[in-house]
């Protein structure tokens, strides 16, 4: 499956955040079990540069796939 990229002037209109996290190896991890379910994402790192101790890392999916993908991070967070 071939990397995502998201659009930016329709960022709103076709993808909304399904997880958010400190973690990047746990969001990259999410990001692989949607892509294994065919669930196109995109990881969006917001931590800031100089201090890695503030922000997130979000994961974004098409609307269209939404409660499907919320189904894998359920999974996901159980395993946890």
């Amino acid at each position: 499956m071939t990397p995502f990229s998201l659009p930016p002037d329709n960022v709103d209109e076709a993808w909304e955040i399904i997880y958010s996290s400190p973690l990047l190896y746990k969001t990259e991890i999410l990001r692989a079990l949607l892509e294994e379910e065919e669930i196109p994402a995109v990881v969006i790192n917001k931590m800031d540069s100089a201090y890695l101790s503030f922000g997130e890392i979000e994961l974004y999916v098409q609307r269209q796939d939404v409660l499907k993908a919320m189904q894998v991070v359920s999974k996901f967070n159980e395993s946890e």
